[in-house]
């Protein structure tokens, strides 16, 4: 019995029939029509998304709009320099072995930017991404080190929470032996969580107006395929013969199809074709596909021109966009990544001395002559008093200490005179 059966309509079925109840999930329910509200409530519970359609992630990235906005986190996250630094001088700790795993190898086959977008593209659309954290023995520092981390398939983890609230992870490969990961072996990146375990997946979150984006992206496609625009007509004097209107159809069915839109149709009869004007369902469906762009906006975080769909000039707005993107957009995973490091890549002694930092200045280069420009009054430029030393401003800017030449104006190394 197909699941239409249980909402037979009254007239179908018998008399005697039609008004006895029916049971579904252990509910006894009137079977009435296909318009009834019961079956609306129906449809809308027992499916992934309103459309009717199950979407997952490959689904999802079918979407233009869902893609570039994946795609252009996943990827800022990648280019961007992420570096360990030392707490106390602000340099790079070249020395730390940490440190080259994540700025230049991770692991034996990726590099640092296909690591950090693979991890994540998959923290975005799956809430969670994973990887194994591989120690080896360090003889220089005499203490175990980091010395790979690879990416775990998402679909083969679960994390586990004990009694003590200890957590762990199960590893499920496709082929091998299933293993039991320790917190301390699993680097995990999440996003926004409800339990503090688990990720909210962007896919899942967003996958009513996903769906709603590609069900108006294929009946725009089916307008092109069928080369049939509602409001197109042909009109005739009186009555169509049966040989014209065979010819009729053979003619209209090989100009099916975009490939064919422009040719012309040979009318008889005194035919006239009548183009008609744009519908209003038209103009909705159009209207529809910029609304689902905007909604897909609203739950990634990238401003509305950086997915391309704004027709105005961006002019010197271009500065305040970039500025939007880091700080709405990218700010939460930049302190995400970096606490994910500290949390499970660094010995328990070591992190209160290290950090792991990303250099956002190459998303901000439009902006870098507004700091400049603030730090050179902070530091009494142009007659302004200043408030801030040199050393503070290297700070500002993440560079490491460095004596500076003394001030021609105050005597000394910079920053604010000195008092009598």
């Amino acid at each position: 019995m197909g699941i239409f059966d249980l909402f037979r309509s009254r007239a179908s079925a018998p008399a005697s029939a039609a008004a006895e109840p029916r049971g579904y999930g252990g509910e006894a329910v009137m079977a009435l029509s296909l318009t009834d509200p019961l079956l609306l409530d129906f449809m809308r519970g027992g499916i992934d998304a309103v459309t009717g359609k199950s979407v997952g992630v490959t689904q999802a990235l079918r979407n233009p709009a869902m893609f570039r906005a994946v795609s252009l986190i996943s990827n800022s996250i990648g280019m961007l320099p992420l570096h360990l630094i030392n707490e106390d001088t602000k340099e790079k700790a070249k020395d730390h072995p940490l440190y080259r795993v994540l700025h230049r190898k991770p692991n034996g086959w990726q590099s640092a930017f296909d690591f950090r977008s693979l991890m994540q593209m998959r923290a975005l659309v799956y809430g969670d991404s994973y990887a194994l954290v591989v120690n080896s023995r360090d003889i220089r520092r005499q203490r175990d080190g980091v010395a790979q981390i690879v990416p775990l398939d998402p679909s083969c983890v679960e994390v586990k929470q004990g009694a003590d609230w200890s957590v762990h992870y199960e590893y499920r490969p496709k082929s091998g032996t299933p293993r039991r990961l320790k917190a301390s072996e699993v680097f995990h990146l999440r996003g926004l969580s409800l339990d503090g375990l688990h990720g909210l997946s962007l896919v899942k979150q967003a996958r009513d107006a996903i769906a709603i984006a590609l069900a108006a992206e294929m009946a725009a496609g089916r307008l092109f395929k069928n080369g049939v625009l509602a409001g197109q007509a042909l009109t005739h004097p009186g009555k169509l013969s049966v040989e014209a209107y065979n010819r009729l159809r053979d003619s209209l069915a090989d100009k099916e199809g975009a490939e064919n839109a422009g040719k012309s149709l040979i009318l008889e009869e005194g035919m006239k074709w009548d183009a008609g004007t744009k519908s209003a369902r038209d103009s909705q469906l159009t209207e529809l596909r910029k609304l689902q762009v905007e909604e897909i906006a609203r739950v990634t975080g990238v401003p509305r021109p950086l997915l391309m769909v704004d027709e105005t000039s961006w002019g010197s707005g271009i500065e305040a966009l970039g500025q939007f993107f880091v700080a709405y957009a990218l700010n939460p995973w930049f302190e995400a990544w970096q606490q994910a490091v500290e949390r499970t890549l660094l010995a328990d002694d070591e992190q209160g001395v290290y950090a792991a930092k990303f250099n956002a200045g190459a998303l901000l280069r439009g902006s870098l002559k507004d700091q400049a420009d603030y730090l050179a009054k902070a530091l009494g430029s142009g007659g302004h008093q200043p408030w801030m030393w040199a050393d503070e401003a290297r700070d500002t800017m993440d560079l490491p200490k460095r004596e500076a030449p003394p001030n021609t104006m105050t005597g000394h190394n910079g920053g604010p005179p000195l008092k009598d």
